[in-house]
């Protein structure tokens, strides 16, 4: 919680300091029990509640056949959120402790009177409070339907337990799958007038972005990610139990950690994949967030090579802490100096990508 120093006149900038009050847990930002929003909270447990509910009238008659069981389906859910609320508070931990760490300097950080930290105003969050209901409310609605519509989505025990080496390269694929589908997703939110002004404008809301914003979006913004990222990629390679498990877990703490404003070694997940041919870091993501400086670039999650094989790349601030978190294709004066890539329907892979998928179902694409 932070409130500014005095009242300013609308066209000076402020800084924020912290309160002098005693500050209760469920005051701050990093409260494990609470968000921001007390009624998204409550809806958020009763959406976790209820399939513990289900177990207990309907017991195994909930479980799908070569799909992991019901109740360990119950479990997955709640110890994502609960990953989730505690890497959110970690991350936001670093970037108030270790300023040194922060990818954007405090200038940066002058906000203009009645934004909060991130720089959004009344208006928007309230906007973005009522779409965080929709939010929770379209995932369970999709996490719930892909469990029982599509047998097998989440995995169950294979009889024949795949060796590291074939796991450790379906993971690769699959992630590199699920980053094409979402960066072809997200370039579509920006080059489509549309869908930039209706839908993703929201989430660029936050121009100094932090954890918490990382799933602040329009709610269709965060279903279609799901929908061409995480189902597209689990369909074409799928994972196998453990294997799942490890991939979720590891796509939240990339989230988290790329809305961060930190791009230091205290991002776990970024710094396990650096080793990855042309590598993305948040302070790439947090230049993209900038807005006009941009936003145009930089739309990959994991891995960043679809940026540079389809000239989106950007190096961002990749000189904050002393270039910490650099990677070696950030030095590169070659991609630094590309221009904007010439005009493309974005839409056009995610519709090829769609073909694969529904080939794969019908049984025509056997591997």
């Amino acid at each position: 919680m932070y409130k500014p120093i005095s009242q300013p006149s609308k066209s000076e900038a402020y800084a924020w300091v912290k309160p002098d009050d005693k500050l209760q847990m469920s005051d701050h930002f990093s409260s494990l029990l609470f968000g921001g929003s007390i009624s998204n909270t409550i809806l958020e447990l009763v959406t976790l509640i209820a399939p513990l509910v289900a177990m207990f009238f309907f017991g195994d008659a909930l479980n799908v056949k070569i799909s992991m069981p019901f109740s360990e389906l119950a479990l997955y859910f709640i110890v994502c959120s609960v990953v989730r609320r505690v890497y959110n508070a970690y991350l936001e931990a670093v970037y108030f402790s270790f300023p040194s760490k922060r990818t954007q300097p405090p200038k940066e950080h002058l906000l203009k009177q009645e934004k909060d930290l991130c720089g959004r105003d009344i208006a928007q969050l309230k906007l973005l409070h009522f779409h965080d209901k929709l939010t929770i409310l379209s995932q369970f609605a999709l996490n719930f339907a892909l469990y029982f519509y599509l047998p097998g989505y989440y995995p169950a025990d294979e009889e024949q337990p795949l060796s590291f080496q074939e796991r450790f390269g379906k993971l690769v694929l699959n992630h590199y799958v699920m980053s094409f589908g979402m960066y072809w997703a997200h370039r579509s939110l920006h080059d489509i007038q549309f869908l930039w002004k209706h839908i993703h404008s929201i989430h660029h809301y936050a121009k100094h972005p932090l954890s918490r914003n990382t799933y602040e979006d329009h709610w269709f913004d965060n279903f279609l990610n799901a929908f061409v990222g995480h189902v597209f990629a689990q369909i074409l390679v799928p994972l196998d139990r453990p294997t799942f498990w490890f991939s979720r877990i590891f796509r939240i703490l990339e989230s988290l950690e790329k809305h961060s404003g930190v791009s230091c070694g205290f991002n776990l997940a970024h710094s396990a994949q650096q080793w990855l041919p042309f590598a993305q870091m948040p302070h790439h993501h947090d230049w993209h967030h900038e807005g006009f400086k941009g936003s145009n670039y930089t739309f990959t999650s994991i891995g960043g090579i679809w940026d540079c094989i389809f000239g989106t790349r950007k190096s961002g601030r990749h000189t904050a802490n002393k270039c910490a978190a650099a990677t070696r294709h950030d030095m590169d004066e070659v991609l630094k100096g590309r221009a904007n890539p010439s005009p493309f329907n974005p839409m056009l892979p995610l519709v090829g990508l769609l073909a694969l998928v529904v080939l794969k179902l019908n049984g025509y694409l056997l591997y």
